[in-house]
């Protein structure tokens, strides 16, 4: 009988383990942690459920939202809006930006005659570029320029040059839809632990280890080493960062990470009704602020925000500069015929939880 081996029990693990088992293949799943679920699992504090920045789920495809929402009873969200402070004109604006708010600026006169002479974005060989020619100087400055630098702690963006997932879609929206994800299925379990009964269902059929280290890896063989002894597998599907499978064969890969503050307010609720995620492009050395009863839906007196800070201390995102997304690319030409690097951190991707599934559909269709 075929076996395989699944690497890290986070979503992108049990996805895996469940789609692997489905078809029959003998699955062991091994997570270093002592529980399932990864970044997507639902923690509290103070009562308030919380996730470990805001786990949303996202996908343009049907059969994508259907494959979750039979093991994970989902709900949707409409008009899931996003906002930014901009300290220098005082005000609040929609992200992505929106055409109808340029008229609310202090300099509308001059960021309209940019946007009249915008180029459009074809051509652009980094963040910078893409940002100018769409919107113009002053609305990049306004919104992308900090935010961005002090996203990935770097000089200048002009260092980004992967940088389809930014613009969220579009650079500039117009017309009467102030919703970030307008194109997109928006939504979140219905239940109060969020995705965390999923795990256990989608593993239910393969042996999980939890609180297990693998110790060595010989990925050419199809072995790993666990508890002092070489086992050896048919399949290799791995979640963790490439890097560590084959033994930094070509050197580490870059990652920023976010702290987690949480901050407890004596009010029900403090973000307008359909905004979900607050962004600072200034100077403060936080990105976001989530308010994280819009996704859990839940009733107290009380309301948790959730504050990011950029942090080296964890891998939460893949660095989207060419040097790095080449690197991380020959640890995948590398791997054997039998073996899959998937999920944000084992592809190197900024994929969510929708990607993931499309992903693993599309590895396990003909396996």
């Amino acid at each position: 009988m075929t076996n395989a081996l699944v690497i890290g029990g986070g979503f992108a693990g049990c996805i895996a383990a469940q789609m692997l088992t489905e078809k029959g293949i003998a699955t062991t799943l091994v997570e270093r942690d002592r529980h399932l679920g990864g970044g997507c699992r639902t923690f509290y504090y103070g009562g308030h459920p919380y996730t470990l920045g805001p786990r949303h789920f996202l996908t343009k495809r049907e059969d994508v939202w259907d494959f979750l929402d039979r093991h994970c009873p989902m709900q949707r969200y409409e008009g899931h809006e996003f906002l930014t402070y901009v300290e220098r004109d005082r005000q609040f604006y929609h992200f992505p930006i929106h055409r109808d708010e340029v008229d609310l600026m202090p300099d509308r006169e001059q960021v309209t005659a940019e946007l009249e002479a915008c180029c459009g974005p074809d051509g652009a060989q980094n963040l910078e570029e893409y940002w100018v020619r769409s919107v113009g100087p002053t609305l990049y400055d306004k919104f992308v320029d900090s935010y961005s630098r002090k996203m990935w702690d770097i000089d200048s963006n002009t260092e980004i040059t992967d940088f389809g997932f930014t613009p969220k879609g579009v650079a500039l929206k117009t017309g009467p839809v102030k919703a970030a994800w307008s194109e997109a299925i928006s939504g979140f379990p219905h239940a109060f632990n969020g995705y965390d009964d999923y795990f256990p269902r989608a593993t239910a059929d393969a042996d999980v280890h939890l609180g297990t280290a693998i110790t060595a890896y010989d990925i050419a063989n199809y072995r790993v080493e666990i508890d002092g002894g070489w086992r050896r597998y048919d399949i290799i599907v791995s979640t963790i960062s490439p890097e560590h499978i084959l033994n930094n064969a070509h050197g580490p890969l870059r990652w920023m990470g976010r702290d987690f503050l949480k901050v407890v307010l004596p009010v029900e609720e403090v973000f307008p009704q359909d905004v979900y995620f607050l962004y600072y492009a200034n100077q403060e050395p936080f990105t976001r602020i989530v308010e994280y009863k819009k996704f859990y839906k839940y009733e107290a007196p009380t309301t948790l925000l959730g504050i990011e800070v950029p942090s080296t201390r964890n891998k939460l995102y893949p660095f989207p500069m060419r040097r790095d997304q080449e690197q991380a690319q020959r640890y995948i030409d590398d791997l054997p015929e039998r073996v899959f690097s998937i999920g944000r951190n084992g592809s190197y991707r900024y994929l969510d939880v929708g990607m993931t599934i499309e992903q693993c559909m599309t590895l396990f269709a003909d396996l």
